[in-house]
């Protein structure tokens, strides 16, 4: 059992040692990586000598599977940096929510604006709703029960440039044929909310869900073209309220999400150091020295 234990002990050692050395060259040059031969005799030297006590250890890996672990370990090491790289921007991203959520709202202008200047911050507007134009989000949850998002066009004041508002959630009755009473404001209004992207398009298998009053999912796009209106490239997330319409307003903030890349990174990492012990220990062959 203890001599099991030190063999063990050996292998994960010289794994981590590849793994950390593969690491280092990766912000380097992985050229270098094959031209340290002075770490290769090393490595060769106490496989061949310290696995076993009392046994003459024969380190003999084929070119094919020497070159396949290699793919392999690059491969996954490369799936668990970039899966790290995406932990970092989701944080980062979420960092900046968590900022821009403590500043006062911003004016937008009544111009074209760029998304990227303008996401994640609250905004405020003064504009006037196109009730007409409005369209109901299906399938959307609210403490367990289903029900829609109120999208509706804004149109800026002293502006022909529109903005897409989203209300707020609203429950679905009974019958799904009939959609609920909405009330909205006729005249001038001013909104304070937060901007997101209005680009996020779910999976669909036709253009069905872009006709009626009723879509699954939300795209600009298609929405600037049946309704021949100019509209930013932002979506508003109303926050305040401006009439007794019934909607409600409160808005998660989720977190980052950077967990579950980091536990998808320890993955291909695991997997890197998987395949090397799986190197080592199929290619180490034992001879007694009697």
């Amino acid at each position: 059992m203890a001599l099991r234990r030190r063999c063990l002990v050996r292998i994960v050692y010289f794994c981590l040692l590849t793994v950390t050395f593969t690491i280092i060259t990766e912000k380097s040059s992985t050229s270098y990586l094959f031209q340290e031969v002075e770490l290769w005799k090393f490595f060769n030297g106490c496989v061949q000598g310290y696995f076993m006590p009392g046994f003459l250890q024969q380190f003999k890996p084929s070119l094919w599977s020497t070159v396949a672990v290699v793919l392999a370990v690059v491969l996954f090491l490369k799936l668990g940096f970039w899966q790290l790289s995406r932990a970092e921007e989701k944080d980062n991203r979420f960092s900046l929510l968590e900022h821009y959520a403590q500043e006062p709202p911003v004016t937008i202008p009544e111009s074209l604006v760029a998304l990227d200047d303008y996401l994640y911050r609250r905004i405020e507007v003064d504009g006037y709703f196109d009730p007409n134009k409005s369209i109901f989000l299906d399938n959307k949850i609210y403490q367990g029960i289903a029900g829609y998002h109120v999208l509706t066009p804004l149109r800026l004041a002293n502006s022909s440039i529109y903005i897409v508002v989203n209300r707020g959630w609203v429950a679905g009755g009974n019958d799904r044929s009939i959609l609920p009473d909405i009330d909205t404001p006729n005249g001038l209004v001013h909104l304070v909310g937060i901007v997101i992207s209005p680009s996020v398009k779910a999976f669909s298998l036709s253009n069905d869900n872009f006709t009626g009053n009723v879509w699954q999912n939300f795209d600009l796009d298609s929405y600037q073209n049946i309704t021949k209106l100019n509209f930013q490239p932002i979506l508003l997330l109303q926050q305040n309220d401006v009439v007794n319409d019934g909607l409600i307003r409160q808005w998660e903030t989720p977190d980052s999400g950077s967990s579950r890349n980091t536990g998808y990174a320890f993955q291909w990492f695991s997997f890197a150091a998987l395949a090397f012990i799986l190197y080592i220990v199929l290619n180490v062959k034992r001879k007694s020295n009697t």
